[in-house]
């Protein structure tokens, strides 16, 4: 039985375990950064169609042992790629490495591209070409100490990118984190929930997929489909399948706004693209002055966070206001404050019933968890 490896933003390991386990992934076990499961190549799609947290779906081919880069070229070269895909494909190779003892991991990266290219040229005359941009092939090799594991990408371009061309504005959250995120919180279909910071829109986005069962894979393509084992007539079962179980698109109880034009303008763009303008209710402004749209919910916010002095001299002003206005005018909510910035807690001045640290991308960041009581500071 095939055997995959999910990376995924580090924090959601678990979330990803439990979401794999729902797809019917077997011997699921979670490492820092990704999951490990095995399955038949129909879990493979269907991990790629509908996972919103992992980052990729990888396919382990190999694990060797290797004390420099001949022994990392020999076990490339003995692998049957010809076998996996056409020498007409376009591939592209990527080192990540732990503790490798290696002096330079682009040579490391040459060696492979180097043993894939000869095994094609041996066993059928020619060589595929190297393309960096947009391969059809990517090869992963993760080195260790001394041991080297093997993968083929199914996924292609990374997962979350869900297929609707993004229109963003600065630092924007990537979609499986958001996802990730609004797992944390517990938030389910059909509760409200409000983003008073929206920028482009992600958490809108992520929440309204869920609600309308919508795959968030349905509008793009993956590498798996030019693998010669791809079975197409099990994908498009499988698609189908998917584009039946979508909910149609109706008003949901989600809410967004921004104080700023262009981030709304962009965030209008993406839902209209992802077909589900009408489901979110967008306006503009200032999160300090907004009111609950409903008596319970969840408020979720990817706060701004300030590099210059400038910038976190106005942070500093804003977390009091911020904690006065969800006390005053969210009781009965749930608030979750995702943010790089860990002087937030104490210059908010409510106290945080929960702290799960995260990553967004290599940046350690907090999701904090504020509990309001309904009619505490009525």
């Amino acid at each position: 039985m095939p055997e995959f490896f999910a990376p995924c933003p580090r924090g959601l390991e678990a979330l990803l375990s439990n979401e794999l386990s729902r797809l019917g992934a077997q011997e699921v076990r979670a490492t820092d950064g990704g999951v490990a499961f095995s399955g038949d190549w129909p879990l493979c799609y269907r991990a790629n169609l509908g996972s919103r947290i992992a980052s990729r779906v990888l396919w382990r081919l190999a694990v060797n042992d290797y004390r420099n880069e001949q022994d990392i070229y020999d076990a490339a070269h003995a692998l049957p790629w010809d076998k996996w895909f056409d020498v007409a494909c376009t591939i592209r190779v990527n080192v990540a490495a732990i503790q490798c003892p290696l002096k330079s991991l682009d040579f490391a990266t040459l060696k492979i591209k180097d043993a894939v290219c000869d095994k094609f040229r041996k066993l059928a005359g020619e060589r595929p070409s190297v393309d960096t941009h947009t391969p059809d092939m990517r090869i992963h090799a993760f080195l260790e100490q001394s041991r080297m594991t093997l993968y083929l990408d199914t996924s292609g371009e990374p997962l979350f990118k869900r297929g609707v061309r993004l229109h963003t504005n600065i630092a924007p959250i990537r979609e499986n984190l958001a996802a990730g995120i609004l797992g944390i919180t517990g938030w389910q279909p059909g509760t409200p929930l409000l983003d008073p910071m929206c920028g482009s829109g992600t958490f809108l986005i992520e929440a309204a997929l869920m609600s309308l069962n919508i795959a968030p894979g349905i509008g793009r393509s993956f590498a798996f489909e030019k693998l010669r084992n791809f079975d197409a007539a099990t994908w498009l079962a499988m698609r189908a399948g998917a584009q039946a179980a979508q909910l149609p698109v109706t008003e949901l109880p989600i809410f967004g706004s921004d104080l700023y034009g262009d981030a709304l303008k962009a965030a209008h763009r993406n839902l209209e693209e992802a077909g589900i303008r009408q489901a979110v209710e967008l306006k503009q402004a200032n999160a300090l002055e907004i009111s609950a749209p409903a008596d319970h919910g969840v408020l979720v916010a990817n706060l701004p966070y300030g590099e210059r002095m400038g910038e976190l001299q106005e942070l500093e002003e804003l977390y009091p206001k911020l904690g006065d206005m969800l006390k005053k005018k969210f009781g009965g909510w749930n608030a979750y404050l995702f943010t790089s910035d860990l002087r937030l807690p104490k210059l908010i001045r409510l106290s945080a019933s929960r702290r799960t640290p995260l990553f967004n991308g290599a940046i350690e960041c907090r999701l904090f968890e504020y509990r309001m009581v309904a009619g505490s500071n009525r």
